[in-house]
C-alpha cells in the first residue's frame, strides 16, 4: 500500500508539471517530480533552512531527502496539516542549535557535520503510508497525528517518519487542521503538569491552577484539560483574550494590562500549582502565591537549558543550567515548602491516546487562530511572530496533492477493474 501512495503522488506531480508555475514566497517554481525519473521516490516537497536567520532564510525544494522507514518500529506518515509552535520561531533562529544537533547525531561533536537542510514543524497530522517490520499498533491507511520531536525533521514536509511509540490514532470527530493543532501543547502541557506538576485524572479534583499567558497554544489545551480533569483554573492573559479563554473554561482571568497582575493574583486564595509560560520576572512574584508547606508546585517552560548551552558550550551550558535549577528548587523547598520544576517537552504516544479520548468526547476542543496553505508558510511565520496568540497557526500540507493522489487511485481501481473484466470475458469466450 506504502508503494501505491507514493506512486500516485509522484503522478499527481508529473500530472503538475504541465500546469502553470505559481510562485512560492516570491520564488517561481513550477510543480514537478524530482529532476532524474529513478529518484521520484527518493526526495519529496519541504520547506527547509540552510541557515539560521529571519524569515528569509526559509526555502521550499521539491528536492528534499525523502522521509523514509529504516528502523522496524519506525512508520512513515504522508503530512495532511501541521502547525507552528513559539519553538518553531526560536530554532528558525538557531535557538538550541548546538544540543538538538548532538541529539541528531552523537558524532557531531566530533566530525562537525551540518544539521541543514533542516525541516521545521512540530505538529502532524496525516496517514500513515509505510511502517518497518516491528510496528503492530498501526497500518498504511490509518489516520494519525503526533508531536515531532526537536531534534527530528519536521513536518513542513509531504513525509515525516516517527517512531510507534511518539504516534497516536487522531480523534475522528475533527479533520487534519484541527488535529494539527493539538500534538505538540499537549505533549508539552501534559508533561508539565503530569511529571512536574503530578496532577492527573484522579488527582486535581479542586486543585487551584494558575495558568500565566493562557490564550496561547499550550495555555487554551492546559485550561481543557484541567477543566476536564475537575480542576479551578485561573488565567492571566489580556482583556481581548478574555472571552476566547473562559469559553474554555477558565474559571478567573486576570488581565494583565489593566493594572499590576501580581497584586490582583495576590488577592485571591492561593494555589497549589503554577503553569509559568512567560518566565522572565513572573518567577520573582509567581512564587509567592502559591500554598506553602503543602506540596505546591511551579512549572515553568522557560528554561534556561538550551540558552545557555548556544551561549556557553554543551558542557559549561548543561552544567551552568543544572545548577540554576538546583539552586532555585533547593531555596523555594527551604523557604517556603515549595517545588521549583521546570517543564520539558517529552514525546508520548500513549500520552496523545487519552488526549484523543477527550477530544472525540468533547471536552478539548483544537483552537486554530488561523490557516495557511502549504505555499505560504512564511507568512504563517510571519503570523506568528506578530505573537499575541489566540490560539494555534496551522498549515495544510497535502490538501492538493491528496485529491489528485485519490482521484489517481480511483483511476488505477477503474483500470484494474476493467482489465479484470477483459480477462474474465476472454476466459468465457475461451
Amino acid at each position: 500500500m506504502a508503494s501505491t501512495w507514493l506512486r500516485c503522488l509522484s503522478r499527481a506531480k508529473a500530472t503538475a508539471a504541465a500546469g502553470p508555475t505559481q510562485t512560492l514566497a516570491g520564488v517561481c517554481c513550477r510543480r514537478h517530480v524530482c529532476s532524474s525519473p529513478s529518484r521520484r521516490q527518493s526526495c519529496m516537497s519541504a520547506w527547509v533552512i540552510d541557515q539560521y536567520g529571519s524569515n528569509g532564510v526559509l526555502r521550499f525544494t521539491e528536492e528534499a531527502t525523502a522521509s523514509t522507514v529504516r528502523s522496524p518500529t519506525e512508520l512513515t506518515i504522508q503530512v495532511h496539516a501541521a502547525s507552528l509552535n513559539p519553538l518553531d520561531l526560536s530554532m528558525r533562529g538557531g535557538y538550541g542549535a548546538k544540543l538538538l544537533k548532538l541529539r541528531r547525531d552523537p558524532m557531531s561533536v566530533t566530525d562537525g557535520d551540518s544539521e541543514f537542510p533542516l525541516i521545521l514543524g512540530r505538529d502532524v497530522s496525516g496517514v500513515v503510508v509505510d511502517c518497518g517490520a516491528e510496528v503492530t499498533h498501526f497500518a498504511p491507511g490509518d489516520e494519525v497525528w503526533a508531536a515531532v520531536p526537536p531534534w527530528k525533521q519536521g513536518s513542513l514536509a509531504e513525509f515525516v517518519t516517527l517512531t510507534e511509540y511518539e504516534v497516536s490514532h487522531k480523534p475522528e470527530l475533527v479533520s487534519h487542521t484541527e488535529a494539527a493543532s493539538i500534538p505538540y501543547v499537549a505533549s508539552t502541557a501534559l508533561s508539565a503538569l503530569v511529571s512536574g506538576g503530578g496532577l492527573c485524572r484522579d488527582s486535581s479534583s479542586n486543585k487551584r491552577v494558575l495558568i500565566t499567558g493562557g490564550s496561547g497554544g499550550v495555555g487554551t489545551f492546559a485550561i481543557q484539560l484541567l477543566k476536564a480533569w475537575g480542576a479551578h483554573v485561573t488565567v492571566t492573559c489580556s482583556q481581548n483574550a478574555e472571552g476566547l479563554v473562559r469559553g474554555l473554561g477558565a474559571d478567573e482571568v486576570v488581565d494583565y494590562t489593566s493594572g499590576d497582575v501580581a497584586e490582583q493574583l495576590e488577592m485571591m486564595e492561593k494555589f497549589d500549582v503554577i503553569l509559568d509560560n512567560i518566565g522572565g520576572e513572573t518567577e520573582q512574584w509567581a512564587m509567592g502565591l502559591l500554598k506553602p508547606w503543602s506540596g505546591a508546585k511551579y512549572i515553568t517552560l522557560v528554561t534556561p537549558l538550551l540558552h545557555n548551552t548556544d551561549s556557553m558550550g554543551l558542557l559549561d551550558g548543561t552544567v551552568n543550567a543544572g545548577i540554576s535549577l538546583c539552586t532555585k528548587a533547593i531555596q523555594n523547598v527551604i523557604s517556603s515548602g515549595v517545588f521549583y520544576r521546570w517543564g520539558l517537552y517529552a514525546p508520548d504516544g500513549p500520552f496523545l491516546d487519552e488526549v484523543r479520548k477527550l477530544v472525540d468526547a468533547g471536552k478539548i476542543l483544537p483552537v486554530v487562530e488561523a490557516q495557511f496553505p502549504f505555499s505560504q508558510v512564511p507568512q504563517a511565520f510571519q503570523k506568528l511572530e506578530h505573537g499575541h496568540a489566540r490560539g494555534k497557526t496551522v498549515v495544510r500540507v497535502a490538501e492538493n496533492d491528496t485529491r489528485q493522489a485519490e482521484e489517481l487511485a480511483q483511476d488505477d481501481c477503474t483500470e484494474t477493474a476493467e482489465s479484470e473484466q477483459g480477462v474474465q470475458g476472454t476466459a468465457q469466450q475461451n
